[in-house]
């Protein structure tokens, strides 16, 4: 593993720091009190303290997701998400201009796609991807070379160091407003991404989809609110052009996966126009520790 990414990883038993050992093709890494977490020789580290309390998303849901992405149908949550970073990072190196490599991590990354693309726009950061899905985290641990991947369970201790990171990413996922705030740096930057009212709405009432929350925004100010000040908030949004079968891969990626009928989705939709006008819309809050 990234030294550099090493060195803010942290036991997740009882906090000690982390070392890279290698028994023959197997790799692990170790802390002082003899705790050991296997590295997967798909390149990600299992640092969960404990049981997973469940998988996270399945292969079939990874596979859309990578599939959806890599088209570059949400490329504008990735460029909204590195020019954020790239201000964040900034502000880090400003105050604090002897961390040389700045962390960036994403709670909940998924296949590590938003991650891979704010690194792209930061030459001298590296990234870890933490996640519950191993399937994720298999496409996670390829998404940059300056990246790592960590099997971690977000709503639990993350496995990182005080103060570690200078922006943390939460993109379509839960929000853990305490620890959040211990691994960010003082000066660092939580960047948010939750979808707006309007997203995808099309495909809402015409395949029976879950709904955004209507109290969305309320949610995350409260699960945050305690220990962040939101500094700025911004809703990109696009017009996307879909064919039936990418509408599909679009709805198998997301939480409708697990709550449609399959061949109810599948007679939904033969009945949409081909292609579909879909509208992308998602908020972009940005928040700094209070």
């Amino acid at each position: 593993m990234d030294p550099r990414i090493l060195d803010r990883l942290r036991c997740p038993v009882c906090g000690e720091l982390l070392a890279e050992t290698t028994a023959g093709s197997a790799r692990a890494l170790r802390c002082p009190r003899r705790h050991s977490f296997d590295i997967a020789r798909q390149g990600y580290v299992n640092l969960l303290a404990g049981r997973a309390p469940h998988a996270g998303d399945s292969a079939e849901m990874v596979a859309a997701r990578e599939d959806f992405l890599a088209a570059g149908h949400y490329d504008l949550i990735s460029a909204a998400l590195a020019d954020a970073a790239a201000l964040a990072v900034h502000r880090v190196a400003a105050v604090r201009p002897v961390d040389a490599y700045p962390l960036v991590v994403d709670a909940g990354a998924g296949t590590g796609r938003y991650l891979g693309a704010v690194l792209a726009a930061l030459p001298d950061a590296v990234g870890l991807a933490l996640d519950v899905s191993k399937p994720a985290l298999r496409r996670a641990a390829r998404a940059h070379p300056r990246a790592a991947a960590a099997l971690a369970d977000t709503w639990q201790r993350l496995p990182l160091a005080d103060a570690s990171t200078a922006v943390l990413l939460n993109v379509f996922a839960p929000r853990n407003g305490p620890e959040f705030h211990r691994v960010l740096d003082p000066a660092g930057t939580l960047l948010v991404v939750t979808p707006a009212a309007d997203h995808l709405t099309e495909l809402v009432d015409a395949l029976d989809l879950l709904r955004v929350d209507p109290d969305k925004s309320d949610r995350v100010a409260g699960s945050l609110g305690a220990h962040f000040t939101p500094v700025s908030s911004a809703v990109h949004r696009a017009e996307l052009s879909l064919t039936r079968p990418e509408v599909a891969t679009l709805v198998g990626m997301g939480p409708s996966a697990w709550h449609t009928d399959p061949a109810t989705l599948a007679t939904r939709l033969a009945a949409l126009p081909d292609p579909t006008r879909v509208t992308v819309a998602v908020r972009l809050d940005a928040h700094r520790p209070r």
